[in-house]
């Protein structure tokens, strides 16, 4: 009896011990341009705040490609991080590796399924279980002007690809860069799904780049969007291969270029150097319907140690809090994840983007992003980017790209 009793302390004092952890996390992100930067610091503060002891691991390349080539050589050296920034299907990929550690006690405790829209808890689950932990929304078919430029050329914000073209001719006659561009990859992709999304509508948009639905692939309207792309080709300027999107985003600001595609981090830097909406930039959706979406989540790995995954409880506990998502995204410019979050405070074009959302929402246009890794599956989605660089670095025709692309996501499969 006496050595029974000697047992039930020792459990006992295990699991105060655990209780009482100090939480430790290790964060890889990519999160590394100024207005990135200064939203992740308000996640390391809050974490410092509560307890916690924050290592950060930050891997520049805003597509995160290069993250995650760090993220698998730690999982092979069986030296993962606490927590990563995935997203979408990668999650699911990881966790099909065994690696992710089970986030449910969490989110069940802080009723994570009453605030979240039910298409992006989808993404944080795996098997029914919470895996992951949503940071925002961003929307991606956003155009950024500067404001001044336009008004100095008697340009308004274009609502057709016509009128953007027609616009970006007359800029370009003026000495002026139409379209500020970052050749990289995935650069070249957001651009390319959100000319798609104007030119196939919200259903191609899904057939084409959820379903990958061949008749989609080599109809008609994706030679139009090809022959869009040759056109955006022509709007940037010759210095643009391996530009960091950030850059772009500070040729509008400084006025030596009109417009740039990319989504919303890209007014985190607008508002990162004072910058203001309606006055200084301006926002609008790409020409055409709907609404593509990208979300930034956490994915929790499978650590040892009670210090690590009190860590992981409260990272994730905080990401997904309303005060967290509030500040953050007032810094990322994005818009958060949790519906119950008030938006006040948060400018015109966060106000826009949640309004559309949920109208997209309501009226089942809201897709998910395939250029940032939200509707398809790494082999896939780098099967089509591969075709839409290619093409956008070389004289092939609208008609061979449509052709190339059939072939390489067949393959991909």
């Amino acid at each position: 009896m006496k050595r029974l009793a000697l047992s039930v302390s020792a459990a006992a004092l295990v699991v105060a011990n655990a209780a009482y952890a100090e939480p430790k996390a290790e964060v890889l992100h990519w999160w590394t341009s100024g207005g990135e930067a200064k939203s992740v610091a308000v996640l390391q503060k809050e974490f410092a705040d509560n307890g916690g002891t924050w290592t950060d691991m930050p891997v520049a390349g805003g597509g995160g490609d290069a993250a995650m080539t760090a993220l698998r050589a730690r999982v092979l050296s069986g030296n993962a991080p606490t927590a990563v920034q995935l997203k979408g299907p990668a999650i699911q990929e990881w966790y099909e590796e065994g690696v992710l550690a089970d986030i449910s006690s969490v989110a069940e405790a802080e009723g994570w399924a009453d605030v979240l829209p039910a298409s992006i808890a989808a993404h944080m689950k795996c098997e029914g279980s919470w895996c992951a932990a949503p940071v925002n929304v961003h929307r991606v078919d956003w155009i950024w002007a500067n404001a001044d430029v336009l008004e100095a050329n008697g340009i308004e914000m274009p609502t057709t690809w016509e009128d953007f073209n027609a616009a970006a001719d007359k800029l370009q006659a003026a000495g002026i860069i139409p379209l500020a561009h970052g050749g990289q990859a995935w650069q070249d992709a957001t651009v390319f799904e959100a000319v798609a999304l104007g030119i196939l509508g919200p259903d191609g948009f899904r057939k084409a780049f959820v379903d990958l639905d061949e008749a989609t692939l080599t109809s008609p309207e994706m030679v139009a969007v090809f022959d869009q792309m040759r056109k955006m080709r022509g709007y940037v300027d010759p210095n643009f291969p391996g530009r960091d999107w950030n850059l772009a985003t500070a040729m509008v600001m400084n006025g030596e270029a009109a417009f740039q595609i990319m989504g919303d981090w890209a007014k985190g830097e607008f508002l990162a150097a004072g910058k203001a909406p309606g006055e200084d930039f301006l926002c609008a959706s790409v020409p055409g319907e709907g609404f593509l979406y990208n979300v930034d989540s956490f994915a929790m790995f499978d650590v040892d140690g009670d210090d690590n995954k009190a860590g992981q409880e409260l990272l994730a506990k905080l990401i997904v809090g309303p005060s967290f998502q509030k500040v953050f995204n007032l810094n990322k410019g994005s818009i958060p994840a949790r519906t119950d979050v008030a938006l006040d405070e948060f400018d015109s074009c966060a106000e826009l983007s949640a309004a559309d959302m949920q109208a997209s929402s309501d009226g089942g246009s809201l897709l998910p992003s395939y250029a940032h890794g939200m509707a398809l599956r790494g082999a896939q989605s780098g099967a089509i980017t591969d075709v839409v660089t290619q093409h956008f670095n070389s004289d092939m025709s609208s008609e061979e790209a449509v052709k190339q692309l059939a072939a390489a996501v067949a393959n991909s499969l």
